[in-house]
């Protein structure tokens, strides 16, 4: 899968981008990654790109023409680049929003700052995600929140390909609580039933706690869940204990 990030501070991926498991898929040939500056194609010789916006105001806006630039090129050096903006005003990033951008051959994520993007950039992208209600001092820490989650999606990027399967958010609950040596500390003892080795029980004791941990602590994600025959009963066994 191809990245490619548009963006006026391209030194902030160096580090990012060579760690971890990031780091490996790219030795592996799984991701590729190509950071694009801005400013290299703002049309003056000091490579503005943001000026002061129409009608006045604080700060600055990121001009239109070197973001359209760079754009071209990217189409011209890269396949059918899907163009994603990080702004504010995008629809909520989310585990599903990741999946989907998973499938895309070669995501181009164009990174907003300063008081925002010119209105006329919106129509020269795809699609615009907002990672959440807070400000940020711009996309770039956005756009590595993007790759990290759509990477692990990846065939191949993980080592053990069930991990994403069983992760928060992946099939619409928390995950459920995970333990390891040590197994006493403290006095703090890990659960029995995952030292039984009777794998059905275990498999049953984890949905549970998924089941409660999200009830607890995410119930807006209840709203959206369809549970089975099985997590019905133990949904409301979850809410005898906690009552």
């Amino acid at each position: 899968m191809i990245f490619t990030i548009l963006t006026l501070f391209p030194g902030i991926f160096e580090s990012p981008l060579n760690e971890s498991l990031i780091k490996k898929a790219r030795e592996k040939g799984l991701l590729e990654f190509n950071i694009v500056d801005i400013r290299a194609f703002a049309a003056d010789i000091h490579h503005t790109a943001d000026d002061a916006p129409f009608g006045g105001g604080a700060g600055m806006v990121m001009k239109v023409e070197p973001v359209h630039y760079a754009m071209e090129q990217v189409r011209k050096d890269q396949p059918r680049p899907h163009f994603v903006l990080l702004t504010p005003h995008g629809r909520r990033f989310d585990q599903e929003s990741a999946a989907g951008f998973s499938h895309i051959p070669h995501l181009a994520l164009l990174c907003g700052r300063y008081e925002g993007v010119d209105e006329r950039i919106h129509s020269l992208v795809d699609d615009e995600v907002s990672i959440g209600d807070y400000v940020l001092s711009g996309g770039e820490t956005a756009a590595l929140v993007v790759v990290d989650a759509v990477s692990r999606l990846v065939p191949g990027v993980l080592g053990n390909e069930a991990s994403p399967a069983d992760e928060s958010f992946s099939r619409g609950l928390l995950e459920y609580p995970q333990y390891t040596r040590p197994r006493e500390f403290m006095e703090m003892q890990v659960p029995e039933v995952l030292l039984s080795g009777n794998h059905e029980e275990i498999r049953r004791w984890r949905r549970k706690q998924s089941l409660k941990r999200t009830i607890l602590r995410r119930p807006d994600l209840m709203e959206r869940f369809q549970p089975t025959r099985e997590d019905e009963i133990m949904m409301r066994q979850v809410l005898e204990e906690i009552e």
